[in-house]
């Protein structure tokens, strides 16, 4: 798989990551790869490390940008991408709009918010997901599994309602097939899925620097969305944030709270990890990986 070369200023992670990844990556001769250069780390190690960095964002996003900006004049709709809608995405639009710009980065990675009641169909879960996603609502751990319908190794992460916009959203649209959420519900999980049992360390942080970068643009794209508000309506763009006023932060003022945070945090996940027994992502039977693209859903993400 050929990588794009991302900025060096969206992998300030890998920085310190790479520090973390190499005290547990001493991998033995049976772990070496052929898929890129440097040493190999279980696909669960990516799993996690692209949750923590896409949960991070997401709680940047909602509690930062879209909580305060509700109650200081700014919108957030499902439909802020149309003509004359002056609002912007509700965080579940955002790992979509992320999911959709990753894709195109890494085409063998996979992600969607998935759910058992999805206001999207193409988002419900089917086949051995419902299984694992039943784990997860009852405790709200992850799931590594391979899924053997597709023959890709797949993460699951508990998507919580964090955010009074979230729970209005769900119960009040009408394509919902459920009425009643509440804040801090499991809604569904968010969901990965990669074709190989092991990734090259290269590998990790050029797909970690994918990511950022793919959030990072759903993020200006809001922004240049801003440019056609009405006067009174359009925030003011700058060093300020939403619980100032109709302020919004510039694109290098997010970019620089994310790396602020997410940095330390994934450094902290590598030396956890580093610290505990290596475990293999679950395998049923003698189920072997896919090696090519494996079917997806029809739409990456859900809607909020």
């Amino acid at each position: 798989m050929t990588l794009p070369k991302i900025d060096k200023s969206v992998l300030a992670l890998a920085a310190l990551a790479v520090v973390g990844i190499y005290l547990f990556a001493t991998a033995p001769a049976d772990l070496e790869s052929d898929q890129g250069s440097g040493r190999t780390v279980p696909v669960e190690t990516l799993f996690r490390l692209l949750d923590a960095e896409n949960a991070s964002i997401r709680k940047l996003y909602t509690t930062d940008i879209v909580t305060p900006g509700l109650k200081n004049g700014l919108e957030y709709r499902e439909d802020w991408k149309d003509k004359d809608v002056h609002a912007g995405p509700l965080p579940a639009l955002v790992l979509r709009e992320t999911a959709n710009r990753l894709q195109q980065r890494v085409p063998d990675l996979s992600l969607f918010l998935g759910s058992t009641f999805p206001i999207e169909a193409s988002n419900q879960f089917k086949g051995a997901q419902l299984g694992y996603f039943d784990k997860i609502d009852k405790n709200r751990q992850p799931q590594f599994f391979l899924d053997e319908s597709s023959g890709r190794y797949t993460a699951m992460f508990a998507d919580i309602a964090g955010a009074p916009a979230c729970v209005k959203c769900h119960n009040e649209h009408p394509k919902s097939p459920r009425k009643d959420w509440k804040l801090d519900d499991v809604m569904g999980a968010t969901t990965w899925s990669f074709p190989r049992k092991q990734v090259s360390t290269d590998e990790v942080m050029e797909i970690l620097g994918a990511y950022r970068t793919a959030a990072l643009d759903t993020y200006s794209a809001y922004l240049k969305e801003t440019e056609s508000f009405a006067d009174g309506e359009r925030p003011q763009l700058g060093a300020r944030w939403p619980k100032d006023g109709l302020y919004l932060p510039d694109i290098d003022t997010f970019r620089k709270s994310v790396e602020e945070r997410n940095s330390t945090a994934s450094l902290n996940l590598l030396l956890q990890t580093s610290a505990a027994p290596e475990r293999a992502v679950a395998v049923k039977g003698d189920a072997k990986p896919a090696t090519s693209g494996a079917s997806k859903p029809d739409k990456a993400g859900t809607a909020p």
